[in-house]
């Protein structure tokens, strides 16, 4: 169900004008208004879900490969090495926009370094609690 007032729902089920790059019935697929990167672009359902624990099944099992599809036509027409998939949930992780979406950043040679992080280290002991609160929440 769409949310009345969900500025990305209104976008995705186009009542707000965006340079739309594909289109069905479960999807549009805009240009980032404020791009990281040439050729950024977001993968917006039509209906809306907060984030990605809301996402019903059918709809996620169609994202990934809509995002293999445009990042390949990416990669095709803009000459890009690469691309990142990124997904945010939660204000902490970065989500500004709670309607889940699927940024597409294509990545050029010798362009910035955008998704990053240093590597920590755990022991194994605390990799085991850790996994076992995880699993016990499953």
């Amino acid at each position: 169900m769409r949310k009345d007032d969900c500025i990305f729902c209104k976008i995705a089920n186009g009542e707000i004008p965006a340079e739309t790059i594909y289109e069905d019935d479960t999807f549009r697929v805009i240009m980032d208004l404020g791009p990281a990167s040439k050729g950024h672009a977001l993968i917006l359902p039509k209906e809306h879900y907060k984030d990605i624990c809301e996402l019903d099944g059918e709809t996620a099992s169609k994202v990934l490969p809509l995002a293999a599809k445009i990042g390949g036509a990416m990669k095709t027409s803009l000459g890009c090495a690469g691309f990142n998939v990124v997904q945010n949930n939660g204000k902490e992780a970065g989500q500004t926009v709670f309607h889940f979406h699927v940024h597409l950043i294509p990545r050029y040679e010798g362009g910035p370094v955008m998704v990053s992080w240093v590597s920590g280290k755990e022991s194994p002991e605390d990799l085991a609690q850790t996994g076992a609160a995880i699993r016990s929440a499953l």
